[in-house]
């Protein structure tokens, strides 16, 4: 103890690598602020923090930049290291996270999904304007061109875009679907080159759907702002809902409203702690 201790207070910021532990709903995410500076991510050193036994955990990473047509760039990564196109729940974490530090009630924040708003919803909710979603075959992308409402894959599932591709099934009950086996099956398909995030949603209600989720490069989480974008654009094209849905998932419930101007997602955030991987974890990785 005495060693650790002295450890410690020898420690300098050049030692270590500060970031922030935020969640969505469960959907859980470390976030790395570089807009002061700081040594980009490899690969292996994503997937060492993503672990956790050994690292700190998470669904995704978001890294924080700067930019100069917009408050910030967003930078996503999966559990395995694979750079992810968007993430609505860390979006939104770090869009509230923007307007705490600003002050301000809403903020831009350019991904490579594009520049998407984030705003303050009332009531401690924070949504984010997701865009406008992808339904053409070669957009999402798929390999070949086909019709994104019923793939040609047992149980007929809808195909989407959000920035990152998605396949959605409508079952009966979504939580007799073994999703483990069923997610670990569907991300690898041939019909997606990017592989895809698998969600399976039933009807539970007028404009109301009970949705699991397994993430491309992370596995089942208990929440996924995309994935519930996703879902809701497919239920409300087969004409199971209106175009505003109540998403409830494992960890909570989403509001979803396709509008015009794109795909509106508002949920409740949380920044859990803040705190710094120690110089020797990082030259492991």
């Amino acid at each position: 103890m005495a060693r650790y201790m002295r450890a410690m207070r020898n420690m300098t910021e050049q030692d270590c690598l500060p970031l922030m532990k935020m969640h969505g709903l469960g959907n859980d995410f470390v976030v790395i602020d570089r807009r002061a500076g700081s040594a980009p991510l490899s690969a292996s050193l994503v997937a060492a923090i993503a672990d956790r036994h050994r690292g700190v955990g998470f669904d995704q990473l978001a890294v924080i930049e700067t930019a100069t047509d917009a408050d910030a760039r967003l930078v996503f990564y999966n559990a395995d290291g694979s750079v992810s196109g968007t993430c609505g729940n860390a979006t939104r974490c770090v869009g509230r996270y923007l307007m705490n530090e600003t002050g301000r009630d809403r903020v831009v924040l350019l991904t490579d999904r594009g520049r998407l708003v984030a705003e303050d919803a009332g009531d401690g909710l924070t949504r984010v304007n997701m865009g406008a979603p992808l339904l053409e075959w070669r957009d999402i992308p798929l390999a070949e061109e086909m019709d994104s409402l019923e793939l040609p894959i047992e149980g007929g599932p809808v195909a989407t875009g959000m920035g990152n591709p998605h396949c959605t099934f409508f079952v009966e009950d979504a939580e007799a679907v073994p999703l483990e086996q069923f997610g670990a099956r569907y991300e690898h398909h041939p019909l997606f080159p990017e592989r895809t995030n698998v969600q399976v949603a039933s009807l539970i209600g007028p404009d109301h759907l009970r949705l699991r989720v397994w993430e491309r490069g992370t596995g089942v989480t208990l929440a996924s702002g995309s994935s519930s974008c996703a879902a809701a654009v497919a239920a409300a094209r087969r004409g199971l809902t209106g175009r505003a849905v109540s998403v409830e998932l494992d960890g909570g419930r989403l509001q979803i409203d396709w509008r015009e101007d794109g795909v509106w997602m508002t949920g409740p955030t949380m920044h859990v702690f803040s705190g710094s991987l120690t110089a020797a974890f990082v030259d492991s990785a």
